[in-house]
């Protein structure tokens, strides 16, 4: 397999040499990596990290074939960044119990605010409805009489009216909660600290396979419809297909010859070369590539 040379793993390490500022701020939902901040996803994107978007787009929420933000990691990809104190939990700053209840109370106040904005709007709207109503069904008669019934009648609307808690739109204050870019914002994370650990034999084989190749240049997704680890491309997966099925397993891992036969076949199928990718003790990751030539 020819690869591209290894400059990833050299081009964050420079950037991090000279100062540059690559801590993205990471979301956790239970133990799921997401990332909010648009800047976030350039930085990753730009380290040929991809992960996926999960999002519904504001404009056309009924749809999942074009998503936003927030963007999935891979937990390689998590676990490449924080190795390169270049991630960082958004939550790692603690408050005290004084600034938790100054947040709650500004909180509250904001609901509050927006409840009362949100009642005279739909005061408003409840008035013009009755307007057209008594308008349509008077028809032609119009008088002094008509008027003041009118009047009667919004009057007593603007007294009984009452709009419900229950009704209140639900407004995301995204800059508010901290999810815009911002330098000040950096100063909340500390990139050395641990997200979480991740000790298993098969996802450090999965890691080690996963930081081999984006070290060589490839980008990388999960490749879980297609039987494998990770789908390999040679650029951007928005401008090329994918080349490889990447299969991880340990040197001491044993396959049985179906499921080789099998996810041979599928790559010929989908016109991918399967790897079988064995992480070795002194760190090099060894490659045997399978391609499905029929049978005599």
């Amino acid at each position: 397999m020819e690869a591209p040379p290894c400059s990833q793993v050299e081009e964050l390490q420079q950037e991090q040499e000279h100062g540059s500022s690559l801590v993205v701020g990471l979301s956790l939902c239970d133990s799921a990596p997401l990332l909010w901040r648009f800047q976030d996803l350039k930085t990753v994107r730009s380290n040929s990290l991809v992960g996926a978007l999960l999002g519904s787009l504001p404009r056309t929420p009924r749809q999942n074939i074009r998503l936003g933000r927030p963007l999935l990691l891979m937990p390689e990809e998590e676990r490449v960044l924080r190795e390169h104190h270049g991630a960082a939990a958004l939550s790692a700053w603690n408050q005290d119990a004084a600034g938790a209840a100054e947040l709650r109370q500004r909180y509250e106040e904001e609901q509050q605010r927006s409840l009362e904005e949100q009642s005279i709007l739909a005061l408003e709207d409840r008035k013009l409805a009755l307007l057209r109503a008594m308008t349509s069904s008077s028809g032609s008669e119009s008088g002094a009489g008509s008027d003041e019934a009118l009047q009667c009648r919004l009057l007593a609307l603007e007294q009984n009216f009452s709009f419900p808690r229950s009704a209140l739109a639900v407004q995301l204050s995204t800059a508010r909660a901290g999810l815009s870019h911002c330098q000040e914002a950096c100063a909340f994370l500390e990139a050395d600290r641990p997200i979480r650990e991740q000790d298993s034999p098969r996802r450090d084989a999965r890691y080690q396979v996963f930081r081999d190749l984006w070290g060589r240049g490839f980008f990388l997704t999960s490749a879980g419809k297609f039987g494998g680890d990770f789908l390999v491309y040679p650029g951007d997966p928005l401008r090329f297909h994918a080349h490889f099925i990447a299969v991880c397993l340990t040197l001491d891992e044993s396959i049985c010859m179906l499921d080789v036969l099998s996810v041979a076949r599928l790559g010929s199928n989908v016109k991918k070369t399967v790897l079988l990718c064995s992480p070795a003790p002194d760190g090099s990751v060894h490659y045997t590539s399978l391609q499905w030539s029929g049978m005599m």
